[in-house]
């Protein structure tokens, strides 16, 4: 049997390593995963209730149009129904928009270092990728706009981006895309954008009225903790959204995963608790790598991209021992790690054996 011959390459997803897995490798009693960027607070009380209500129902098809979630949604971000759609994690909605608009004649523009799925659904489309360097760790939004061609379907905007946690401000944003062609789609992929507290960002919802070619993909695993069931949205011109839907699969969301969505949207009590944990978080690894000396992106996800000055794969191994899993493995961010936001005693116990580590290595003077 032959497969498609430009999938051959492809590497397989790996994920961070499970816990589990690791102190059964390692002999660990305790284990603190910081590689996924999960939220460390759980997800909401009442998700977990709804759920619960839900659970003798498993036997039952799940709502294949999401009717209910989808009218609290429109509700709270002042949109249509027709405007979203659902998917197995905003990474389905990822794989739907390759599906539906990309061939083998097409090519599509991102950012060379970025979340790592736009890139494989592509390359599964056959399309021509072209990879614009980021600059400083952001979008490179000028070289992006010079990349359009007369074959470019999709652009690619992750904000905050993955991995560098870096934001598009809003003026430049703004100015992209009024000189985007309208024949071009441009993704703003916003899977943390209620982490950030920064200005001047930009909501994507409300450039809606003013650029019908954008579609915003969002996210419960971040924020809402409801990274285990899989779901996720994009938003867009209703049009738009139709012909994604055309591809879609049926039932593509979980029964649990609805209800436990729709239950998240309206405890803002835990939105709000999660965010302030995370900007904690976020102060005190920023304020921990100032003291170490470490070079680092100022994070606006629940995550930063750090400069350990030694190949990061090394730096992986030797927190691993330490029972402690983080991210490495960026092409162009070598020594680089990514480690998330955990919980104040986890982030703790990160810096320190970092700085450990490092000592050893003698890269800390």
């Amino acid at each position: 049997m032959q497969p498609k011959v430009n999938i051959m390459h492809l590497p397989v997803y790996q994920p961070g390593k499970p816990i589990e897995d690791v102190k059964r490798e390692l002999g660990l009693d305790e284990v603190i995963k910081l590689a996924s960027n999960e939220n460390p607070i759980g997800y909401s009380p009442k998700a977990r209730e709804a759920m619960l209500d839900e659970i003798d129902q498993l036997n039952i098809y799940p709502d294949g149009a999401s009717v209910e979630l989808t009218a609290v949604l429109a509700k709270r971000l002042g949109v249509q129904e027709n405007q979203i759609i659902f998917g197995t994690g905003s990474s389905d909605i990822i794989l739907m928009i390759c599906r539906a608009y990309l061939t083998a004649e097409d090519e599509t523009v991102m950012a060379n270092e970025t979340f790592s799925q736009y890139k494989h659904n592509c390359e599964i489309e056959n399309a021509k990728i072209v990879e614009v360097p980021l600059k400083d760790g952001r979008h490179d939004l000028d070289a992006m706009l010079a990349a359009v061609t007369d074959r470019t379907k999709v652009v690619w905007i992750c904000n905050p981006n993955n991995p560098t946690g870096t934001v598009v401000e809003h003026e430049q944003l703004v100015q992209f895309l009024e000189k985007m062609p309208k024949h071009v789609l441009v993704v703003l992929d916003e899977a943390y954008c209620e982490y950030v507290t920064a200005d001047n960002f930009t909501d994507g919802v409300s450039l809606l009225p003013r650029f019908s070619n954008v579609v915003i993909l969002r996210t419960f695993s971040k924020v809402y903790g409801l990274a285990a069931n899989r779901i996720g949205y994009g938003i867009g011109e209703a049009s738009v959204i139709r012909t994604i839907n055309q591809v879609r699969e049926p039932f593509n969301t979980g029964r649990l995963a609805q209800v436990a969505a729709k239950a998240s949207l309206l405890d803002d009590e835990f939105l709000a608790r999660s965010v302030a944990a995370n900007s904690a978080g976020l102060d005190y690894l920023h304020s921990a790598f100032d003291r170490l000396g470490l070079q680092y992106f100022k994070g606006h996800g629940n995550f930063i991209l750090v400069d350990v000055r030694t190949p990061s794969k090394q730096i992986f191994d030797l927190l691993l021992r330490k029972g402690i899993i983080i991210r490495a493995g960026w092409k162009h961010y070598p020594t680089w790690i990514r480690v998330s936001v955990g919980t104040e005693q986890e982030n703790i116990k990160f810096v320190r054996e970092l700085e450990e580590v490092l000592t050893e290595l003698a890269v800390l003077h």
